[in-house]
């Protein structure tokens, strides 16, 4: 890179780490003189960077926002968290997969050799999430690709295992065979096969610590449902522990007083009809009828029960509750 160039880039570099930069400051830091900084930046406002004058005894400099998205700088784990990010909006279901793949594909096409290896083995399956999911826990980037390598590699993972419910407890040890990533309402999971309880688990990666290095190599198992998205779809539906079954154990049909474009931002992995005269036929499930029962009741509009008899029996059993939780709030 010629140094005109590299300077450019490290002047860019620069001005995206804080708000307003003294230009002798900048000088000093580059190497250079005040009068080649105002130089380089003029260079930058021509490639479409707004970078205005700041006002005060040394005077200085400011990237602000433009009318057009200009070429970007990024580091190392900068772009490795954009790219992440982009492949779990690929598979989000919230309509923006195919934008999100372009802006991946353009910008796996300018990472260096040494990002794109890291990139590669993040290959998640998305499942759509579910009413009442949690809101999503951040998970950190180098644990993200430590189990995303041992799946790819196929190799056993070991890892500390914190408590759900108790964040303070001391951490279960455990050894796995990693067969695939899911992300589902922005939490990952890893579905893997426990070699120490020899079944299925579906662990959550925000609350995994690898150990390194990863173990050997093994065969990857045939798994339930036929794949881990469906594996761990069905098992967040309570169906059947052998996940054959991607279903909710309760399902039931209402009738709601609100029109469909109400209903649909909220109907999660349920089907809605428009019915007209604003209102709409809503089949949806979930693990008990009780929950079903609360979960359609969020909707805050008068409910026609057309089905089954036990979602009848459920907003009986709600209404109950509801009646004695209030008597004790008077």
């Amino acid at each position: 890179m010629s140094a005109p160039t590299s300077r450019l880039l490290n002047l860019l570099s620069l001005l995206q780490t804080r708000r307003d930069w003294p230009g002798p400051l900048l000088a000093d830091r580059l190497g250079i003189s005040h009068r080649t900084v105002r130089r380089d930046v003029d260079r930058l406002r021509e490639l479409g960077y707004r970078i205005t004058a700041t006002m005060g005894p040394d005077g200085g400099y400011r990237l602000d926002a433009g009318a057009d998205l200009p070429p970007l700088l990024f580091d190392d784990d900068q772009a490795v968290a954009i790219a992440v990010a982009l492949r779990t909006a690929a598979v989000s279901g919230a309509g923006i997969e195919e934008a999100a793949l372009r802006a991946l594909t353009t910008l796996r096409q300018v990472l260096p050799a040494r990002l794109r290896h890291r990139l590669d083995v993040i290959e998640p399956a998305g499942i759509a999430a579910r009413p009442g999911d949690a809101p999503a826990t951040p998970v950190s980037p180098g644990t993200l690709l430590e189990v995303a390598t041992a799946v790819r590699a196929e190799q056993v993972l070991r890892f500390d295992y914190a408590s759900r419910a108790d964040p303070a407890a001391p951490p279960s040890r455990r050894r796995v065979e990693p067969h695939g990533l899911i992300v589902s309402a922005g939490r990952w999971y890893l579905m893997a096969w426990d070699l120490d309880r020899e079944d299925w688990r579906v662990y959550r990666v925000d609350r995994m610590t690898p150990s390194l290095p990863h173990g050997r190599r093994f065969a990857p198992r045939a798994i339930p449902g036929g794949s881990a998205a469906a594996f761990v779809s069905a098992r967040f539906s309570g169906s059947a522990p052998d996940a054959r079954e991607d279903r909710w154990p309760c399902t039931g049909t209402v009738v709601l007083d609100l029109p469909a474009r109400d209903v649909l931002p909220f109907a999660g992995d349920g089907t809605a009809e428009d019915l007209g005269d604003g209102r709409t036929r809503l089949t949806s499930g979930s693990w008990s009828w009780v929950s079903l029962a609360a979960a359609l009741a969020r909707f805050d509009a008068a409910i026609e029960v057309i089905g089954p008899p036990e979602l009848r029996a459920a907003f009986a059993t709600l209404a109950e509750r509801s009646a004695v939780a209030a008597g004790r709030a008077r």
